[in-house]
């Protein structure tokens, strides 16, 4: 068991290769489904997907249009000019025994994307740059032999390269939560993790503090959480300083996660560049882009989390319930289009109050999409109650339940459950008078006149007990000093 003293003296570095399917309708370089979510093995599968010889590739155009808006996403340039290459290695799942991918002139190049921090602080992560490059298939092992499925071989994908500017497990694991925001919210991905439409590589490395050189890496493949990726990153950092610690070397390889023992195991030695004998594919051209056509596509992205960040600043909300918010596309929107139709102090009642409508929909889930029948004019008609001293917190969340599985306005059921307060100075005064003039009061009152503040609390529960509690609390306080006095 390593010490806090011991593994303090080291810093975590980590670097994230990052594969995003495309949400295409076909693949790549053929025209098959390119969804190959629930289908039956080898169904969804061309000739070109099989390297079937003769076969040649056609690039899907709107592949590349999805990688456009991903340097937008991502704050990086867009290539003018990129092309493909082949990257050798045999695998069962790659019938041709090479990847189409770029490796000398890919399509995204260098960018920065700000990550949010649970603590409400934030780090900057360059991305060295994004490449287009086709999946290839999938084993499922079983015992002594495997099965190969090439549904998803073809299928078309980014792979995003962070800069190694990482240096926990917790950023780790907000990098790709925040990356998995940015593409979803641009359209580039289904998004769809236990299908891993996103698939996280993580490099890690130990290094005494103060080095002036990185420690040797470990990647640890196909993670597909952010969850596994914090987790096996903190797993692998605790392995190499104890292999550090025992004056022996850490081993450059590539590893596998496992979800189960939530632990890391060794896979394979780490290849090189080189050992891929990369070359030019000369069955594809280049893709030549104009900045014309790359700001046209790029002008079709949606608004994406940073800047739904940056317009909330005003709105007071901490950073885990913003984060919160963000999980949603759909709620982001709805809360933004609040703000519009409102004004700060009613959108921040509002934003609290969809977190607790979408966690008593879909039991803490925030990135569910949420049908939930309340209308923005409903949200706003509540808050507006509350802020008038109609209803009181408590009563306003009470309403918001019921207006889950009904159709009525606020107003309507707060005054079926008897809810709205007594905000009406006159009337509230007849019922302090009454309770101050009652025998009970009368030691509240002296101690309260000998400077126990404190008391008044007793006071007011009196009058909101014989109210029934209908009256505004804050309104029967300053109702009490001034007849008190």
């Amino acid at each position: 068991m390593l010490s806090k003293e011991i593994l303090a003296k080291y810093e975590m570095t980590v670097g994230i290769e990052c594969h995003v399917q495309l949400a295409t309708d076909t693949k790549l370089f053929s025209g098959a489904d390119n969804d190959e979510r629930e289908k039956s093995p080898n169904s969804v599968v061309s000739p070109v997907d099989f390297g079937l010889p003769g076969m040649l590739p056609v690039l899907n155009r709107r592949a590349v249009d999805l990688a456009i808006m991903a340097g937008k996403a991502l704050n990086s340039p867009i290539a003018h000019v990129s092309r493909f290459d082949r990257k050798h290695y045999f695998y069962p799942d790659l019938p041709k025994g090479y990847q189409t991918t770029q490796m000398y002139q890919p399509i995204i190049g260098a960018g920065v994307i700000n990550i949010p921090l649970e603590d409400d602080k934030s780090i900057d992560v360059r991305i060295n740059h994004a490449h287009m490059e086709e999946d290839a298939g999938k084993l499922t092992h079983f015992g002594s032999f495997s099965l190969v499925d090439l549904n998803r071989a073809g299928t078309p994908l980014i792979e995003i390269v962070s800069e190694p500017d990482i240096h926990s497990s917790a950023e780790a694991k907000s990098f790709a939560a925040e990356l998995y925001h940015l593409m979803t919210y641009a359209k580039v991905t289904r998004g769809d993790l236990y299908h891993g439409n996103m698939r996280f590589d993580v490099n890690i490395s130990a290094a005494l503090k103060g080095s002036t050189e990185l420690g040797t890496r470990s990647e640890v493949k196909n993670l597909n959480s952010f969850r596994s990726v914090g987790r096996a990153s903190e797993f692998e950092f605790r392995r190499q300083v104890e292999i550090l610690e025992k004056g022996e070397k850490v081993v450059q390889e590539t590893r596998g996660w496992d979800e189960t023992k939530q632990k890391t195991s060794s896979q394979r030695s780490k290849e090189d560049a080189q050992d891929y004998r990369y070359m030019p594919d000369a069955d594809i051209p280049p893709i030549v882009l104009t900045d014309d056509e790359i700001n046209k596509i790029q002008a079709t992205v949606p608004l994406l989390p940073p800047y739904y960040r940056n317009s909330w600043k005003g709105l007071g909300l901490d950073g885990t319930v913003i984060n919160a918010l963000i999980s949603s596309q759909e709620t982001a929107i709805r809360l933004q289009r609040i703000i519009e139709k409102s004004d700060e102090s009613l959108a921040r009642r509002v934003g609290i109050w969809l977190l607790i409508a979408i966690d008593e929909q879909s039991n803490g889930d925030y990135s569910t999409n949420n049908n939930m029948p309340i209308s923005d004019d409903q949200f706003i008609e509540l808050a507006q109650m509350v802020e008038l001293n109609e209803l009181s917190s408590t009563a306003a969340k009470d309403i918001l339940y019921e207006m889950m599985h009904r159709t009525d306005s606020p107003r309507v059921i707060a005054s079926e459950k008897n809810l709205i307060q007594v905000s009406d100075e006159d009337e509230i005064l007849i019922i302090v008078d009454a309770v101050l003039v009652d025998k009970s009061a009368e030691k509240a009152i002296a101690d309260f006149k000998n400077g126990n503040d404190k008391v008044i609390g007793f006071l007011v529960g009196q009058v909101m007990k014989k109210s029934g509690g209908k009256t505004n609390p804050s309104k029967v306080q300053e109702l009490i000093k001034r007849r008190i006095k």
